[in-house]
């Protein structure tokens, strides 16, 4: 292991080990949760200046951080769509001129021509200097099948909370006396051309336990929100409720979604009257739409469908007017996984359903079509071994537009219609020589037997043990694609790239927990089986070291937000293996986890601490509770924002406290602004992304053989 020493501002003295806190009066460290407090910003902005103190002297630092902001803000990137509107499409444009974005818009003809005619309708930097706020871009909703009337919505600081005002698209201007809502986590959905559904914070008893909205209203135009008729309620201790409608040919279905729990949804039509019938769903199945009057979901559990008995991760479908009707009805089977596959993204246009397929982790695109006989089935022409993603599908007309990428390879945005072969129609420019590199899928065996696939990138021709950066996530079904090492790793990109371009390695473990493999994946690492996702990711490191391909010590594990726990975890559990440690917006305390901010609502995936039963198992692997002051901790990078109005910064602030007094190496950059995603512009994301480097390069890279 190499030797390594603490920063300036870790105490010299090595304190004793903090016992396990089980209740809120055994921590020292509470009041670091404040999240403005004086004394904690203090604190906060200390460590902040000894971070950068120390990482901005490294000679790469500045040619890092330049050369991430060119690449971030390269015109030559693809205008995506965002939305498409019937014969128009939208685009959020951000480059070094508009750092907050340019909302715009142009016809869907000259976009697919690669020659767009874009008209500004908001720009995000303007407004916020016109109106003195940092105002950060969270996206608009249109109302079909004419989508001249927007909810647009932009958050303060990039916040969760987002403050929706009413668009007019034919005079690019806010509508004057329209819908205007202010900054709350609110679910907002248009009913009609004259009414919304609304839930928000309006007081006492308006909010679940987890800070989101409890009650659906539906608000007439040009009258007070007090007016505002209520349709549905949810319980205190559901995650959420929502009301929201899609137009599928010339219907219009209304629903309203309730969340029990973060894995359960009661969905249920509603009539026009604004009384509901509930739909046909298992608890735990996913919505996914409306084509031809049927409702689309995906099992997590095993349904009895038309053809016998259809099994998790199954596409089925069933017709919405007999539920309206009252009638029986049965669900029958759209779409069968194989063993190696899992359905991760599906979209319908006009007249198809578009299903994105994962197949040990590579992408594939399938075409489903309803007929007087049945579905039919067609897989489409894409690049093989890539990572595919529905960017978007057209309203009129059956087209996708897909994006597909690999490490080495820029992504390639397609057109792909329903007749013909796929279009490419924008690509972007290759940032680096590919030639320089390998990329090759390989799997690792858990400690159960269960084999657990990676991607390894590294210098071509390069022999022996690397210096070598792992990034996982392993919850929430979220499945780790491979991207353009721009972007890798998620939210600290193009980090990936330099780290390769300095001679080292780096790796995307696709561990349990995640959606690679659909609904068994993920929980195969469900609350008291969370160890599971731990063991896939040692497998990972200990595989790499197997195979003289990296050595203990010289190993940095990533994770953010739910990727805090992993790297915590790994970091408390395998000191020997680990030499650094990346904690991005990161979970880590999950004894108050579900105290704080949005945390209550995760509590499916993790467990409820307040409830013995469930502590037992959960504080085996907290990684707050076992953080213990042993050699050759490996050290920590925690970066986060303060605005983070979904995991509380507290978790990140108080395992640096607990550092810091340990005299244990960290680091740790806490940016005001961002919200969870952390930098609300690329000037903070290049930042960021030139930190990291240094850091890594002072730990485990060339920097830790030098101290």
């Amino acid at each position: 292991m190499v030797a390594r020493f603490a920063l300036a501002f870790a105490t010299l003295s090595l304190a004793a080990p903090i016992a396990a806190q089980d209740t809120d009066a055994d921590d020292p460290y509470i009041w670091l949760e404040e999240i403005k407090g004086e004394k904690a910003l203090a604190k906060v902005d200390a460590w902040n200046a000894e971070t950068e103190a120390v990482l901005t002297k490294a000679p790469e630092y500045p040619l890092a951080k330049a050369w991430a902001r060119q690449i971030l803000d390269d015109d030559r990137q693809i205008a995506m769509p965002t939305a498409i509107y019937g014969d128009q499409v939208t685009n959020l444009w951000r480059d070094a001129k508009n750092p907050r974005g340019i909302w715009r818009i142009a016809s869907l003809d000259s976009y697919m021509k690669g020659a767009p005619e874009w008209r500004t309708l908001i720009d995000v930097d303007a407004l916020g200097r016109k109106e003195n706020q940092s105002w950060v871009w969270h996206g608009a909703n249109c109302l079909a099948p004419e989508y001249t009337r927007c909810l647009v919505s932009v958050s303060p600081g990039g916040t969760d909370a987002d403050v929706v005002r009413e668009f007019d698209i034919g005079t690019g201007a806010f509508v004057e006396g329209g819908f205007t809502l202010p900054a709350a986590k609110s679910n907002v959905a248009w009913y009609d051309k004259d009414t919304l559904f609304v839930g928000t914070e309006e007081g006492e008893g308006s909010l679940t336990d987890s800070g989101y909205p409890r009650l659906v209203k539906l608000w007439k135009r040009g009258t007070p929100f007090s007016a505002a008729r209520q349709i549905a309620e949810g319980q205190k201790a559901d995650v959420s409720i929502s009301g929201f409608s899609t137009l599928d040919g010339d219907t219009r279905w209304r629903f309203v979604n309730r969340s029990p729990s973060f894995w359960t949804n009661n969905l249920s039509l509603v009539r026009s009257d604004g009384s509901t019938v509930a739909l046909p769903m298992p608890e735990d199945a996913e919505f996914q739409g409306v084509l031809d009057g049927f409702a689309i979901a995906k099992l997590n559990s095993p349904l009895k469908v038309r053809s016998g008995t259809a099994q998790p991760g199954t596409l089925v479908a069933f017709a919405l007017q007999d539920v309206m009707d009252g009638k029986a009805v049965t669900s029958f089977t759209l779409f069968v996984p194989s063993a190696s596959q899992a359905v991760e993204e599906v979209a319908s246009s006009e007249s198809k359903l578009w299903v994105k397929v994962l197949d040990d982790v590579s992408g594939k695109l399938i075409e489903l079509t309803p007929g007087p006989s049945g579905w039919s089935k067609r897989e489409m022409a894409l690049p093989p071994n890539s990572t595919i993603q529905i960017a978007q599908t057209s309203t009129k007309g059956d087209t996708a537009f897909v994006t597909v990428e690999s490490m080495l390879t820029p992504p390639t945005l397609y057109a792909v219609p329903s007749m013909g072969e796929p279009v490419a129609i924008a690509s972007e420019p290759a940032q680096f020589d590919a030639s320089k590199f390998t990329v090759e899928q390989k799997f690792a065996t858990s400690r159960d037997g269960t084999k657990v696939p990676y991607y390894l990138a590294r210098p071509k021709g390069a022999e022996g043990p690397l210096p070598t950066l792992i990034h996982a996530y392993g919850g929430f079904r979220n499945a780790q694609t491979p991207k353009y090492l721009t972007a890798e790793p998620y939210r600290s990109g193009p980090l990936g790239l330099f780290w390769l371009e300095e001679g080292n390695a780096y790796v995307l473990a696709n561990i349990r927990g995640g959606g690679e493999y659909g609904p068994r994946w993920h929980e195969d690492a469900l609350r008291e089986k969370r160890q599971k996702s731990f063991d896939d990711f040692h497998a990972v490191a200990d595989d790499l070291v197997a195979a003289n391909m990296a050595q203990p010590g010289r190993i940095a594990a990533s994770g953010r937000s739910n990727g805090g726990v992993l790297v915590g975890a790994v970091a408390n559990q395998r000191p020997d293996l680990y030499g650094a440690i990346i904690s991005g917006s990161p979970l880590i305390d999950m004894r108050r986890y579900n105290k704080l901010l949005a945390g209550a609502s995760w509590m499916a995936e993790y467990g409820n601490p307040d409830m013995p039963a469930d502590w037992a198992f959960m504080k085996a692997w907290s990684p707050y509770q076992n953080m213990r002051n042993v050699p050759n901790y490996p050290a920590t990078f925690y970066y986060l924002s303060t605005l983070d109005d979904r995991v509380h910064p507290g978790h990140a602030r108080k395992a640096a406290a607990k550092l810091e007094d340990f005299g244990q190496t960290f680091y740790y950059h806490e940016y005001r602004e961002g919200g969870h995603s952390v930098g609300s512009d690329h000037a903070e994301d290049a930042k960021r992304a030139a930190l990291l480097l240094a850091f890594l390069n002072r730990e485990i890279g060339q920097g830790a053989d030098e101290q």
